[in-house]
């Protein structure tokens, strides 16, 4: 095998697991998903022994990354899309995402694709190719918080794990629902938590009312708002896959948005609190 990189491993406070720590160290492994693929080919080496998912990186340690028989990487590819960029500094950014992009995965035209073309290069020692450290789903649009080292990477994971990232989010929901609440129907059979506060409510001679929600969710569960507004049998407008029959929106998309997050920058200690207008299409029903 022929030898592409070496990566001597900073000094970790605690130890953390390679497929942790790696994620973005080589160029042409950006991904968590490529990293544990390349692990599990035998193509990374720890201080010459094959690596496990599981091997607990210290600091000092030699890592090694090996060319396979296929490509794995997908990274040098560049989506042209000009994203909207709401923050940026040497560790970290905040994107605007538009609706109906992808933020990762096989396909071309998606975020991840995008990020390098448009986000300034970070001139720290531990840079990295920039990725995202959530997701939105691909018909919501809003803001999403991308790491561009690897520490910032690391860190941002443990405060999401840590729930110290509060995200607020907008949507246009369909039907009645109290002025407030809580929604902790369990999905996929595990904890989830959604607060909720109706801010405005018009009447619609299609769809009954329609009401402004903003959304905070304590947990991260796939689909989760639109899944647990649909569970109070008021789905959100736009939404094919969680709808009322016979009450669906078409050619306008999803009305959910992520419009604020918040959260102690990790290494400057300053707050963040990054929020973005609604967009457009909301102020057209609520203006």
């Amino acid at each position: 095998m022929k030898l592409i990189a070496t990566h001597i491993s900073k000094k970790q406070n605690t130890s953390i697991r390679i497929q942790e720590y790696a994620v973005g160290i080589f160029e042409t492994i950006p991904t968590k998903s490529a990293l544990k693929k390349a692990i599990k080919k035998g193509l990374v080496f720890v201080n010459g022994e094959k690596a496990s998912t599981a091997l607990l990186i210290k600091g000092s340690e030699k890592i090694e990354l090996y060319e396979g028989e296929t490509d794995i990487n997908t990274s040098k590819k560049k989506f042209d899309i000009t994203l909207e960029i709401l923050f940026e500094d040497e560790y970290l950014a905040i994107i605007n995402k538009p609706a109906g992009v992808l933020v990762s995965g096989n396909s071309f035209a998606t975020i991840n694709n995008a990020l390098p073309q448009n986000l300034k290069r970070s001139s720290l020692s531990d840079v990295t190719i920039p990725r995202p450290v959530h997701r939105l789903d691909y018909p919501t649009s809003g803001l999403l918080l991308i790491g561009k080292t690897t520490s910032s990477i690391i860190e941002l994971n443990r405060l999401f794990e840590l729930k110290l990232i509060q995200k607020t989010y907008h949507a246009i929901s369909i039907g009645n629902l109290p002025k407030n609440g809580e929604i902790n129907t369990p999905i996929d059979s595990k904890v989830a938590l959604t607060k909720f506060s109706v801010l405005k409510t018009v009447s619609s001679e299609r769809f009954g009312n329609l009401n402004l929600v903003e959304l905070q969710p304590s947990t991260g569960r796939r689909h989760q708002l639109r899944k647990h507004l649909f569970s109070l049998n008021s789905p959100i407008l736009g939404d094919k896959d969680y709808y009322l029959e016979g009450l669906i929106l078409k050619g306008n998309g999803l009305y959910l948005y992520a419009s604020s997050l918040k959260f102690i920058h990790p290494f400057t200690s300053k707050t963040i609190n990054i929020s973005s207008n609604l967009p457009k299409k909301f102020e057209r029903i609520f203006p």
